[in-house]
């Protein structure tokens, strides 16, 4: 059932998804919590999942639709994709219950990171999801692309892999769990690599693909600015999560140049 090509473009995906766990490694070399870390961590991820989402999912599916149905269509249904993306980030935010924060008292609740870690989770498997696709099936295709982009999509995977880690660590304050959801996002990558192999190959093309990307995109932009950035200014720190949500935008693209 699987054949040579196949594997190894399977294998491409699972290395593009695993990378995602060496953003987690941060956790794992820090010997105490600080609020400071937070702060510029989450601003951090922040920046990062906008520069994702505006220089890389939505230019790619605006591209891919935009090649599928002509520019002027193709610019139109990006941008209601990209809605429906928000819209559905939206409906996420409201079923799943968080804590608010009382600034009269000057609380910093660490148990609303929990929440955000978890919905951070959701966004980079909804992104890894579609990646896993263009990764298996361009490396089942051609192996050299394969492995180009599968290096291209490893270096971006390795920031969002602090995305997930951070909050959850410091919500819970335990590193085997901030470890699991963050292999969790990454496995999504491989899956989605499966399930093209097993069941989408005769439903791939370039207006589906654009279709998810600018949906993704939409999900990714939603959280950056309704979850994470107000996360990053709430520890008495903004000027420094400002400055890393500036340092995770800029960090992104420089992943193209690998």
């Amino acid at each position: 059932m699987f054949d040579e090509r196949a594997l190894l473009a399977l294998l491409l995906s699972l290395i593009a998804g695993m990378a995602t766990l060496l953003g987690a490694v941060i956790i794992l070399i820090t010997k105490s919590k600080s609020e400071k870390i937070l702060s510029a961590s989450l601003g951090f991820a922040a920046g990062v999942m906008l520069s994702v989402s505006f220089l890389d999912l939505w230019a790619q599916g605006q591209a891919s639709m935009v090649q599928h149905l002509g520019n002027r269509l193709g610019v139109i249904l990006s941008i209601v994709f990209l809605l429906l993306g928000i819209l559905f980030a939206l409906g996420i935010d409201y079923f799943v219950p968080h804590e608010h924060s009382d600034s009269s008292e000057n609380d910093k609740p660490h148990q609303n990171l929990y929440r955000v870690g978890f919905v951070s989770m959701l966004a980079i498997m909804f992104h890894n999801f579609p990646e896993g696709i263009a990764t298996f099936s361009a490396g089942y295709e051609d192996l050299a692309m394969g492995v180009s982009i599968a290096v291209a999509i490893s270096m971006h995977n390795i920031p969002e892999g602090i995305t997930v880690a951070i909050p959850i660590y410091y919500a819970t304050g335990k590193k085997k769990e901030a470890l699991k959801y963050t292999f969790l996002s990454g496995m999504a990558e491989p899956i989605g690599a499966l399930l093209a192999f097993l069941v989408l190959r005769p439903f791939i093309n370039s207006f589906n693909l654009g279709a998810i990307f600018a949906v993704v995109a939409g999900i990714m932009i939603y959280i950056a600015i309704e979850e994470l950035i107000p996360s990053s200014r709430q520890y008495g720190h903004p000027r420094l999560a400002l400055y890393a949500t500036f340092a995770g935008i800029m960090v992104m693209p420089l992943s193209h140049i690998f």
